[in-house]
């Protein structure tokens, strides 16, 4: 399980927004949608789910699932890796029945089908970030400032 600390900026009612400093994991997180770069800097500003009840001004530890979070790395860059082969693949196979040069077909086949991954992996990530496992969740306050 990954975790990250930050304070409390804002409270809903399931929910609130934690600032906290962004890191390379964000990169592979399927939530980074509902994440804030603020100033253009580290700091960031993530909705996490609020099960500790945490309060504005609280230092608190956020709390992200490692199974999702592999899930999720794996569905941004290995899956569209296997398109661009597949798709290369099918088109030197196919080549010869479209007379068609097998290197040629091979790059625009390849091409087509990573572009298909790409827009598949932004539905499929879009509709994950909603899912709450897939979200952070504040897990512990530390203490209160």
């Amino acid at each position: 399980m990954a975790t990250e600390k930050g304070i409390v900026t804002k409270v809903g009612s399931t929910t609130a927004w934690v600032t906290t400093t962004k890191t390379g994991a964000c990169g592979s997180c399927a939530a980074r949608s509902s994440c804030t770069v603020l100033g253009g800097g580290k700091e960031m500003e993530v909705e996490a789910i609020n099960v500790a009840g945490a309060k504005v001004g609280q230092n608190v530890v956020l709390s992200f699932a490692t199974s999702p979070l592999l899930k999720a790395t794996f569905l941004l860059y290995v899956l569209p890796i296997l398109f661009l082969l597949a798709g290369a693949l099918i088109g030197e196979k196919i080549a010869p029945i479209f007379n068609f040069d097998e290197s040629t077909l091979s790059i625009i086949t390849g091409l087509l089908f990573f572009g298909l991954a790409i827009v598949f992996v932004k539905l499929k990530g879009n509709k994950l970030a909603k899912k709450d496992a897939y979200r952070p969740k504040i897990i512990k306050i530390i203490y209160q400032q």
